[in-house]
């Protein structure tokens, strides 16, 4: 049985005001970096330092597969999943470059994809970049949730086990969310319209590129789901009748890298989805989080108002991987190099009254 974390509360304590303080200090008129400010006051209260320096970020793809694909929700086949992590090991998916661009190290977690990619390998033996974290007995993915839960509840602590062993083994003290599954945007909606009590219709979109009458069609069939499984409404109930593997297990690891005080760069729809059943079951998961985009996914926008938070990038992106993510990465390593080196009107013998004046020259 999970342990939850006992967090405490980073907005309660002196580092805040101190932080606060250095921030309106710099030479600069107050307020005028914007969000950067914001984001730089959360990193240090994360990491609990003024001085904040961002080591060893480890970008995490969590990848696994859906039963309920079979019903026809995803523009593309269950193949897709295992391809795709072979392209990700193999180096030549975007969030592959991106992480390279940006020096951020890169592995893949297989949570209950439908391939064996140890296959031909001798026993024991290991592939670079890659975890293989399948839950006994539920190496094809999660059932079809349209006819059964996608994951029996012991399943699903195993997955969230999971999630939480393999943080523990990663360096540095930033973790990054990504995803690979196909159908997981099904199960986004449907944890969000079932958490958040919203329609389905409003928390479903076209996932890998349907059409509009395939988007009808696939929240025909989620609206099908959620009647299957009315009892599901507690946090862990609901990931285990609606969610995936992938999802489960990047629960766990949110919820272990919020108790080690790592700060969690959460990417799209499906990485959010896992934070809103963390943040269900320990709220203040959320002070740890950094959103990195809003994704063009239809569901996310109420994810994140549901949730409180805004993202910092707005760019259309709803690719997953990632590759948000690590898009965002430069963002957190300008707001901690501000704190750290940007000097104060003291520091520099600037005075805070001729700023004052420019701005109003």
């Amino acid at each position: 049985m999970l342990t939850l974390p006992i967090l405490t509360d980073l907005r309660s304590c002196a580092l805040t005001q101190a932080l606060q303080h250095k921030i309106d200090h710099k030479t600069k008129p107050l307020g005028s970096l914007g969000r950067l400010e914001a984001l730089a006051l959360q990193l240090g209260e994360i990491l609990d330092t003024d001085s904040p320096v961002l080591k060893d970020p480890q970008l995490v793809v969590f990848a696994g597969d859906h039963g309920l694909v079979r019903r026809g929700v995803s523009a593309y086949p269950s193949d897709v999943s295992w391809q795709m992590v072979e392209n990700f090991l193999a180096g030549g998916a975007a969030v592959s470059v991106f992480s390279r661009a940006n020096q951020i190290a890169l592995t893949v977690v297989d949570c209950g994809v439908k391939h064996d990619f140890l296959a031909g390998l001798p026993a024991g033996a290991e592939r670079p970049g890659l975890r293989v974290c399948k839950v006994p007995g539920a190496e094809q993915g999660t059932a079809d949730s349209s006819e059964q839960a996608a994951m029996t509840l012991p399943q699903c602590q195993q997955a969230l086990q999971h999630g939480v062993n393999l943080v523990k083994t990663l360096p540095g003290n930033a973790l990054l969310l990504g995803e690979m599954g196909i159908g997981n945007t099904s199960a986004a909606s449907l944890l969000l319209a079932r958490l958040a009590d919203l329609d389905i219709e409003l928390c479903t979109g076209a996932g890998t590129g349907l059409d509009a009458d395939a988007v009808q069609r696939k929240t025909a069939i989620l609206r099908e789901v959620l009647a299957r499984h009315p009892q599901a409404k507690a946090p862990l109930d609901a990931l285990a009748a609606l969610g995936g593997f992938e999802i489960a297990t990047m629960v766990g690891a949110v919820l272990q890298a919020a108790q080690e005080r790592r700060v969690i760069v959460v990417d799209g729809f499906i990485a959010s989805s896992a934070v809103l059943v963390a943040h269900a079951l320990q709220p203040l998961v959320l002070q740890r989080c950094v959103f990195a985009h809003r994704s063009g996914e239809r569901g996310h926008e109420f994810m994140l108002q549901y949730l409180g938070v805004q993202a910092l990038l707005d760019l259309g992106l709803r690719l997953g991987e990632g590759s948000g993510a690590a898009l965002a990465w430069p963002l957190l390593q300008a707001a901690c190099a501000m704190l750290r080196e940007m000097a104060s009107f003291e520091s520099a013998g600037v005075s805070e009254k001729t700023i004052e004046t420019d701005l109003a020259v």
